[in-house]
Order: structure tokens, then C-alpha cells, then sequence
């Protein structure tokens, strides 16, 4: 499994990868850049929308035009055909040193996301929340981050992958697929050992956890009882998030970033920041849950 450069566009934080069955198209974010990014594989066409503030994480609605986004300080609708901006609600007012990071919906449709720290001293300050599909946001009852990521689920909906990237360990918890109550947090993955910290995460078919591994220069396949199963590389140091695409759902999009970077360091990843494919055999996604309210 060789990873391709698709998208050479030198992103500061190309975060957030998805990808939309419906228009066979790959959507991610620059983060910094508060810019939303789409790329269509078939006719080569990329385009992009400019934000307000940094767009953090996003999701999928019912009508093909309208994405619910989570920008740094609050969520909101964004359509893409009119730009049109509609206020949903504002997030941690009382934290103005933190802001969104990762998100993705359950499989029921409604958003799971976190925050991120940003002052230096990255104290676990931060929270995982959820918009139910009234768009009611209740914050889960997990432990404190600094940095959230990973955000993933089983197949049948009922574990919830998750992660401070600082601890270096994916955690993973049970989780209702009615009420939406968590419990039983626990170890999924320890990567204390491993060349590189967790970052955005996906499940395939099967059931496993794809994870972007910052600092790693790979996405590591986790098996459900959080060993190893594979690992690919990817040329950038920096990867930041995964996502299955392509008609049968056959290809991983990975996002990377030059984050942090000494111009040094950018001389010798040239590829960083760029949005890379790789064609996988005998493995396959799942379609991208999107947001039911």
C-alpha cells in the first residue's frame, strides 16, 4: 500500500479529511487557513470556501448543499452553493484560551466533538461534547483533555473511540446508541512506545481503527483489541487525520500538516501539508454518518 500525493497544498493544519458518496468528492480542512477544501478524484476539480474563523471539524447533512461546521468558537450551518452562515450555538465562552478540534457524527446522527487547549502549559481544560439532533449540546461526562481527537465508532455504533493526543493512548468507551450515555472508559491503544502521537481516527467495515499518527509519518490499523494489524507509510511527518473514499469506500484519504515546522524541517518534508490516497485491496470503509438534525 503506497500512499500518492492528490493534493499538493502545502496546509499549515490540513485536518478533518470526509468523504461525500454523494458527490464522489473528498472534503478537509486548512484549519489555520480557515479555509474548507473539496476535491473531486474522477475530474481532477478542487475548489475551496473561506471562513470566518478557523474551521475546526465539520459533518454531512440530509440536503446535499448544507454542512453543520464547528469553527472555533461555535457551530453553525454553512451552505455551499450561497456561503450563508446560520448560527447554531456558541461553545466554551468561558474558556477563551480554547477552541473546536476534532468532530464526527455517530451513527445515529449526532455530533461528537472536543476542544483543544492552546495555551502553552496544554492543561486538560478541554471537553468532548454532542449536538443531539434538536440542536441541544450537552457536554459528555469524560474526563478533562488538552488535546481531542480520534473520534471514531464501531460499526454498530456502541464504542466511542477517543483520545487526548498528549497522553499518547486512544481511549475507547461504551456508548448507548439511544440515550447516548458513556461509561466504562478505558485503554484501547497505547502508543507511549510508538514513533508518533494519535490523531484523527476512523473505523472500516471490520470493525478495526484507522489511526493518523502526528510525528509518526504513518497511519497505523489497529485490530479490535487495540493490537497492531498494519501499518502504512505516508511521506509527511505529519499526519493528521484519515478517511475511507472512493466508490466501493476502497481508498484511505489521509490530510497532513507542517504545523510546527522549521524551515529546515519543510525542506526536508516537502510533501507536508499535502492530501494523499492510498488504494487499498481487500479492505473497505463505511459511508460517513451524517448529522440527522
Amino acid at each position: 500500500m503506497n500512499a500518492q500525493l492528490l493534493v499538493d497544498g502545502q496546509h499549515e493544519l490540513g485536518e478533518g479529511v470526509l468523504w461525500c458518496e454523494r458527490s464522489q468528492s473528498v472534503f478537509w480542512t486548512d484549519i489555520h487557513a480557515a479555509r474548507l477544501w473539496n476535491h473531486h478524484p474522477q475530474s481532477g476539480a478542487t475548489r475551496s470556501w473561506g471562513m470566518p474563523e478557523r474551521l475546526c471539524c465539520y459533518a454531512f447533512t440530509a440536503d446535499p448543499e448544507q454542512l453543520l461546521i464547528g469553527l472555533a468558537s461555535r457551530l453553525a450551518f454553512f451552505n455551499l452553493s450561497t456561503g450563508t452562515i446560520t448560527p447554531i450555538c456558541r461553545v466554551e465562552d468561558d474558556l477563551p484560551g480554547t477552541r473546536l478540534n476534532d468532530g464526527r457524527c455517530d451513527r445515529q446522527g449526532r455530533f461528537v466533538f472536543g476542544t483543544l487547549n492552546e495555551d502553552a502549559a496544554r492543561e486538560p481544560i478541554a471537553s468532548f461534547y454532542r449536538l443531539n439532533t434538536d440542536l441541544i449540546l450537552e457536554r459528555l461526562p469524560l474526563p478533562g483533555i488538552a488535546i481531542s481527537n480520534s473520534i471514531c465508532f464501531s460499526p454498530d455504533g456502541r464504542l466511542m473511540y477517543h483520545c487526548d493526543t498528549l497522553t499518547n493512548k486512544i481511549m475507547v468507551c461504551d456508548y448507548d446508541r439511544s440515550s447516548g450515555a458513556v461509561s466504562g472508559q478505558r485503554v484501547f491503544a497505547d502508543l507511549t512506545q510508538q514513533p508518533g502521537s494519535p490523531d484523527g481516527s476512523t473505523v472500516d467495515a471490520e470493525g478495526y481503527v484507522w489511526n493518523a499518527q502526528w510525528g509518526g509519518a504513518r497511519v497505523v490499523r489497529f485490530a479490535p483489541d487495540g493490537s497492531i494489524d498494519r501499518v502504512v507509510d505516508i511521506p509527511a511527518a505529519q499526519p493528521s487525520c484519515v478517511a475511507f473514499g472512493g466508490a466501493a469506500l476502497d481508498t484511505l484519504y489521509v490530510t497532513t500538516a507542517h504545523e510546527g515546522m522549521s524551515a529546515e524541517q519543510r525542506a526536508q518534508d516537502p510533501s507536508a501539508g499535502a492530501l494523499f490516497s492510498v488504494a487499498l485491496t481487500g479492505l473497505r470503509g463505511l459511508p460517513e454518518a451524517r448529522f440527522g438534525g
